[in-house]
């Protein structure tokens, strides 16, 4: 939305990057997704994170489901090396080169927003989740993130 609302052709290609890339790789999400769910055999989020507290946790027996939710939710977030969006062999950075100021500010924001949001879906569906470690867990998940 942003690449088209500049009315520039540049930013708009970077746009169009942006949306194939996050849909490409939230189709693997999903899948992935699908595989924690089958092993709970639930939906809810609260037995996903029980199912987990009882033995053993997800990471372990899901290791590659993990490497896998890993790196789909750095292209995700447009971290490197899926950082395509960007355009760095161009002379602009993709869908955000007509903004500049709080704009720019809260597009960043909106970036490290979804990098939480990320880790945090990584340590319920992984690590456990469970309320006295979660921010631990998951401030481990954003530091590999960063």
């Amino acid at each position: 939305m942003s690449g088209w609302a500049s009315n520039s052709k540049y930013a708009f290609l970077g746009a169009i990057r942006a949306a194939a890339q996050m849909i490409s790789y939230e189709v693997s999400i999903g899948l992935i997704l699908i595989s924690v769910l089958l092993c709970v055999g639930s939906l809810s989020v609260t037995e996903i994170v029980l199912a987990q507290n009882s033995g053993i946790w997800f990471f372990f027996p899901l290791f590659p489901v993990t490497i896998m939710f890993f790196v789909s939710a750095l292209a995700e977030t447009n971290r490197a090396p899926f950082d395509l969006t960007e355009g760095e062999s161009e002379l602009v950075s993709g869908y955000n080169v007509e903004y500049a100021s709080m704009s720019f500010a809260l597009f960043f924001l909106a970036e490290y927003a979804h990098i939480i949001l990320m880790s945090c879906l990584t340590t319920i569906f992984f690590l456990g989740g469970g309320a006295e470690w979660f921010g631990l867990k998951a401030a481990f998940i954003i530091l590999l993130f960063i």
